[in-house]
């Protein structure tokens, strides 16, 4: 609740009236009755934000004037001022003071800029030293070309959580360097964030994916297709974006990340654990941004989606089961179809090596892709070959 300083006129003064001082400094201050009133001073009382002083703090000046001295001010608890106030015998209110108790700002630190589009600006920073000032301090972020052209001022400020932040939301120009950097001002003081020079190619970002959507594969029971839409920053722009997706058991906190998913908008998890429920994200970040060879910032990861794997049903045994080794299994199907692949390619020991393997992967995506099972596998493997 903010409360304003306001009080009768002409039936008493207290000075100085509304003063700024740092914490930890001392204070005098006066009231000074009116002669109409016909009060004396040594019947008054004082009060700090509703809470009646000692009156060892007092002196009588006069018949007229009944001062109060106040030592080592804490900061102000509200940004409106501490409202100091000179009360009659009775409990009348007869002057008041705001007290404005804090410290000078120190310079902003940590600022950084992110672009949606190429085309806005949404830039934070946090507040330096302690942070607190306890009086109201005003933050004003500026920006400029770096060689030409005037300095501007942001206009839309955030507020609450998001105070210490501001939105350029147009007429930002590309291919040329931007100097930005936060003023900080108040009744003591002032100080100056050190000038961010930035390039909006290297700042764009986007939001996460959207329509996040994991499915079964039929009745595989080691196996999940991830689904997403593109972020809207992408149809407006010429620049595409690359993802990635991480996963993890339900009750795992260890996340295992795929990063070779590239531009697609779809992918098949597979070599999962049967009947297991997996959490699955997704985040975007831009690439080919007018042509850069530069890539953007990773956007946040998307909500988790959750989805379990069918559970492996295994009939009893019998005389018509078939053998281990021919069981319809899609891991050890796959397996058997790398190792039978190493054979017409690999010569010897010698030949093992993880860039086999990859090669494989390759082929195995592609035969895969040929069968329209999807445009992206990913294989856990839990052994090395």
């Amino acid at each position: 609740m903010v409360v304003l300083c306001v009080y009768p006129p002409d039936v008493a003064m207290i000075s100085p009236q509304d003063p700024v001082l740092r914490i930890g400094s001392s204070l005098t201050a006066s009231c000074s009755l009116s002669p109409d009133l016909g009060l004396h001073a040594s019947t008054l009382f004082w009060t700090l934000n509703g809470l009646r002083l000692s009156s060892s703090s007092y002196s009588v000046v006069s018949s007229s004037v009944l001062s109060v001295t106040l030592h080592r001010l804490n900061g102000s608890q509200q940004q409106s001022g501490d409202n100091l106030v000179c009360h009659g015998a009775d409990g009348h209110v007869l002057a008041g003071s705001c007290l404005y108790v804090g410290m000078p700002p120190e310079k902003p630190v940590n600022l950084t800029c992110l672009s949606r589009n190429t085309k806005d600006l949404r830039c934070r920073w946090s507040v330096g030293g302690l942070g607190e000032t306890h009086i109201r301090t005003k933050y004003i972020l500026k920006y400029k070309l770096r060689w030409h052209g005037k300095e501007k001022e942001c206009e839309d400020y955030g507020s609450g959580e998001q105070r210490y932040s501001c939105y350029i939301p147009h007429n930002i120009a590309l291919f040329t360097p931007y100097e930005i950097w936060v003023e900080a001002t108040n009744q003591l003081g002032s100080a100056t964030s050190d000038i961010t020079t930035l390039d909006i190619l290297d700042v764009v970002t986007t939001d996460p994916p959207a329509n996040v959507q994991v499915s079964r594969v039929g009745d595989l029971d080691d196996q999940l297709t991830v689904r997403w839409s593109s972020p809207p920053e992408l149809k407006d722009v010429l620049f595409q974006a690359k993802y990635q997706i991480r996963y993890r058991l339900e009750d795992s906190a260890d996340w295992k990340v795929v990063d070779d998913v590239g531009n697609l908008t779809s992918c098949r998890l597979a070599g999962l654990q049967p009947g297991t429920v997996y959490f699955v994200q997704v985040r975007c970040n831009p690439v080919g941004i007018f042509g850069s060879r530069k890539a953007g910032i990773w956007s946040n990861w998307s909500h988790p989606t959750a989805a379990s794997t069918p559970s492996s049903e295994r009939q009893p045994s019998s005389s018509c089961d078939a053998k281990p080794g021919e069981q319809n299994s899609t891991l050890r199907r796959e397996l058997k179809q790398f190792f039978g692949w190493i054979r017409k390619h690999a010569y010897g020991c010698s030949g093992m090596s993880i860039k086999l393997y990859d090669q494989w992967r390759v082929w195995l995506q592609k035969s895969h892709k040929a069968r329209n099972q999807g445009p992206c596998i990913f294989w856990q493997l839990d052994f090395p070959f």
